[in-house]
Formats: C-alpha cells, sequence, structure tokens
C-alpha cells in the first residue's frame, strides 16, 4: 500500500512542477502543442526513472558505505547528464522530427530541476530501491500529466480572445498558477 501512496502523491500530489515547482523552463517552453507536451513528458519519464535508479545504487552502494555523502550532488549531476545525453542520441537518431521539435529543450532537461529534485528527495527521504524507482515514474508521470494538461489549455487558448497584454507566457503564468491550486485539491486524498 505505500508503493502506491508514493506513485499516487507523486503524480498529483507532490507532483514536481505544480507542487514544487520545479522544471518550470521545460513545462512552460514545451506546453505549446500536446504532441511535443507528450514527447517531452516521456522523455523526462525516461530520465527520472532510470536516474532514480542509478542515483539509488550509487548512493546506497558507493557513496554511504565509503562515507562520501558530501559528493552526493556533483554524483547525480553526472548521472542525470550523461543519461539526458543518451536520451538526446536516442532521439535523434529515431525521429529526427521530434528531435527537431523539441529544439533547445530537449538538453535542458540537463539543467532540469525536476529531475535533481527528484534524486535528492529520494535520497533524503531515505526511500528503498523499489520505493525511489516508484516515485522516479510517478514523479516522470506527473510531470507528463502537467505539461500535457498545460499544452491542451494553451492550444484552446490560443483559439480565445485573450487580451493582448495577457498573451504569451502572462497567460501561460496564469494558467499555470490555476493548475497548481486544482492540484492542490488532491492534498487531502493520501496521508
Amino acid at each position: 500500500m505505500e508503493l502506491v501512496a508514493i506513485f499516487i502523491s507523486a503524480i498529483l500530489i507532490n507532483n514536481f512542477v505544480l507542487y514544487y515547482f520545479l522544471g518550470i523552463c521545460p513545462f512552460l517552453g514545451v506546453s505549446k502543442k500536446i504532441d511535443s507536451a507528450f514527447s517531452m513528458g516521456l522523455a523526462v519519464t525516461f530520465v527520472m526513472t532510470i536516474t532514480a535508479v542509478v542515483s539509488w545504487v550509487i548512493n546506497h552502494w558507493i557513496l554511504i558505505p565509503h562515507e562520501l555523502d558530501y559528493l552526493k550532488i556533483v554524483s547525480f549531476i553526472l548521472v542525470i547528464a550523461s543519461l539526458v545525453q543518451l536520451v538526446e542520441m536516442f532521439i535523434r537518431k529515431i525521429s529526427p522530427p521530434l528531435y527537431q521539435a523539441l529544439g533547445i529543450y530537449l538538453p535542458l532537461i540537463t539543467t532540469n530541476c525536476a529531475i535533481m529534485g527528484l534524486a535528492l528527495l529520494a535520497a533524503l527521504r531515505d526511500y528503498g530501491f523499489a520505493e525511489t524507482v516508484i516515485f522516479g515514474f510517478g514523479s516522470g508521470l506527473g510531470f507528463t500529466l502537467a505539461i500535457i494538461i498545460m499544452a491542451a489549455i494553451r492550444e484552446q487558448l490560443d483559439l480565445a480572445d485573450v487580451p493582448a497584454p495577457l498573451k504569451g507566457p502572462a497567460i501561460a503564468l496564469i494558467v499555470a498558477g490555476i493548475m497548481a491550486l486544482a492540484f492542490m485539491g488532491f492534498v487531502g486524498m493520501i496521508k
């Protein structure tokens, strides 16, 4: 039951974008079209899940046993950068149009603080291996859910009569704030 609670909490309650406000740059930058938002969400979910696994292994098999906890941030940065490079090469080879659509936002996954937050929060909460993997996958799905909802709303806003001063980033930030408020309704769902 605890794994289910961690999974649902990572998606809805403690959503990295809408609760911690981590990963806002790709969230706002790639959320203009649903297809590119979905692809970015899948890439982030993959990187978050693999980061959770690798960072747990490094933390519990290398850093903690050798009392090298002070290297946690540096080692997590190296893990994230390496994984993003692998994902970038894979997407470039498999789907050049997707690679072009994601543009600069794909390398920005490296600096996506949501992924670093995932690795640090999992270590801080002292999750076991299964809990860390579920937390990483759920967090990635939460990011994907948030970015797809945002893209759907922004596609509709392109057709709406939005006042000129609110067009562009202003309305996107307002929508993100309203979405964050809506997701706060899930807070009492799991204790």
